[in-house]
């Protein structure tokens, strides 16, 4: 294994993974797997990459810490000469963290200051311009972000808001650095390290400010950020005769079919009801399943009576009845029951014969694959922008997409369930 990542959700993890499969052509990627928290057996002989998705975003920063040294150890004895800690390219994160404790604990782990911080992603219309994110043509804090269940992103000043996080000073290479090459831009992370900054955001408005980066940091033990920020780090390794670089490809899989979906982004909203016209859609009543009216059982009999059909159940709501819920209820409860009912019902689903599983929203996918106990995914091919096709390692058959809540096309999860079936036709 030559490049490692830490991620902090699911989601999260099947993008950068995606991200470092794909890599860019003509080189093409890195023969990549996603774990499933830190695993408890070496890696296999073939994997180049790996990937290890943690639910750490939203809990105490301490514990995220502590988990994501767990996994850089774990990384570093596979002989990984890099790592990458992936967060969302919304940057979703507290004034307390985690984004900062985290980012900060690894690079003093491995010794390292003037580590890149960059969470842009152009292709999901994500960019950094003078340490500001934008999302299209928004700023972050006007983005419906700020009005995110569990992280309302208030800020778009990426520094302020990682300062926030952060002990030691936070820098910045601003895009008029970043345009004159990867020789300034590493000369630039260099003056940084040496004023003691430990993380330094990164501009980034286009793929090729991203490949710039990437040259940037071709020997940088540490690289922090989200998916785009890998998108070169293949070309790297091929191009320095690590790696020998290619395109992912995986078995299509087959069996009945199932939809769930927890994000309440705008996105998301979108694609249900998109989806909503020509296949069956269950909305779960929340008050139901807080007053124990409504649970796993009734979703799997909604999935079992449209098997075929393209089935989607979600919990999904605008932000004013979120926020009504949150208020009545508390905001943990609602979404520990929320994840606990998604992931009983999938685990029943795939018990009985589901075998191609679509998945809406970062909390939802961690709480589904997390009930189904599968432990690592090979990638397959790109579905959307940041979604791939995953396929169980276990020999069970079971193909997933896990969907971040802004990503995918209106009628995404239609084509996530074609992808799945047809994931080697994808690939062709």
């Amino acid at each position: 294994m030559i490049i490692g990542v830490i991620a902090d959700d699911f989601t999260g993890a099947s993008d950068i993974a995606n991200t470092i499969a794909k890599g860019v052509e003509p080189e093409g990627g890195l023969r990549t797997v996603q774990y499933l928290n830190v695993p408890p057996h070496p890696a296999a002989p073939d994997v180049e990459a790996g990937v290890i998705a943690l639910k750490s975003r939203s809990i105490p920063a301490g514990e995220a810490v502590a988990q994501s040294l767990a996994a850089l150890d774990w990384l570093l004895a596979q002989g990984c000469r890099q790592i990458v800690f992936k967060y969302c390219s919304t940057f979703d994160s507290t004034p307390e963290g985690n984004i900062g404790p985290v980012a900060e604990a690894l690079a003093r782990r491995l010794g390292v200051l003037g580590v890149v911080a960059c969470p842009a992603f152009p292709d999901a219309g994500r960019s950094v311009y003078m340490g500001h994110l934008f999302v299209g043509d928004r700023l972050l804090n006007d983005s419906g972000m700020e009005h995110h269940p569990l992280n309302p992103m208030t800020d778009p000043d990426l520094r302020r808001w990682l300062t926030r996080q952060s002990t030691d000073p936070v820098g910045l290479v601003g895009w008029p650095v970043i345009r004159q090459g990867a020789g300034a831009t590493r000369d630039a992370l260099a003056e940084a390290a040496g004023r003691g900054e430990r993380l330094v955001i990164a501009d980034a408005i286009s793929n090729d400010d991203l490949l710039v980066l990437a040259q940037a940091c071709a020997e940088a033990r540490l690289i922090t950020g989200g998916s785009g920020i890998a998108r070169g780090l293949p070309r790297n390794l091929i191009r320095a005769g690590l790696a020998r670089g290619g395109r992912p490809a995986v078995d299509g899989v087959d069996g009945a079919e199932a939809v769930l979906v927890g994000s309440c982004s705008r996105a998301t909203r979108a694609q249900i009801e998109r989806h909503r016209a020509g296949h069956p859609v269950l909305a779960v009543d929340v008050d139901a399943v807080m007053e124990g009216r409504l649970g796993p059982a009734d979703i799997v009999a909604f999935v079992d009576a449209h098997r075929g059909a393209g089935p989607l159940v979600y919990s999904s709501s605008d932000p004013d009845r979120v926020a009504a819920l949150q208020e009545t209820y508390g905001r943990e409860p609602v979404a520990h029951a929320l994840d606990a009912l998604f992931g009983e019902a999938a685990r029943v689903l795939v018990a009985a014969g589901t075998r191609r599983i679509v998945v809406g929203g970062g909390e939802t996918s961690g709480a589904v694959v997390t009930a189904l106990g599968v432990t690592s995914f090979r990638i397959g091919p790109e579905i959307d922008p940041g979604v791939p096709v995953l396929v169980a390692e276990d020999g069970s058959g079971l193909g997933v997409a896990l969907k971040s809540g802004n990503f995918g096309g209106e009628d995404f999860f239609a084509r996530a369930l074609d992808a799945l079936a047809g994931a080697g036709r994808v690939a062709a």
